[in-house]
């Protein structure tokens, strides 16, 4: 969905994540929800809405961090302690993004870069 070109220029990095969630969170969540399935890159596009073209890519960033594996053509959620520390972690952020709301880094004060790793 295209976006004002005044929001395009001046918003923050966060006002400009299409859903709040990057293709990473997205692909991840829909691979863990069925942790006993493997599906091909076509299919993970069409069940997360993430570009035909950027699913592949997503899902090589992943797997070299291991948090995917893939067979063939077809992939599937890894398993082992990082992989349920990182689904934790992203059902824990999109409760608390559903119940507060998303974080708005001009709340954050005076001196607190949002690109910096602290923020």
């Amino acid at each position: 969905m295209p976006i004002d070109i005044e929001l395009f220029e001046e918003g923050s990095t966060a006002d400009l994540r299409a859903g709040g969630r990057t293709n990473a969170e997205t692909i991840l969540g829909f691979l863990g929800s069925s942790p006993d399935r493997a599906y091909t890159p076509k299919e993970i596009h069409e069940a997360t809405d993430v570009a035909r073209g950027s699913v592949g890519v997503v899902l090589s960033r992943l797997e070299d961090r291991g948090l995917v594996r893939h067979r063939g053509d077809y992939w599937a959620i890894a398993e082992g302690a990082d992989v349920e520390k990182t689904l934790s972690a992203l059902t824990t952020a999109t409760a608390v993004t559903d119940r507060l709301g998303p974080e708005d880094p001009e709340e954050w004060g005076p001196g607190v870069d949002e690109d910096s790793e602290d923020a």
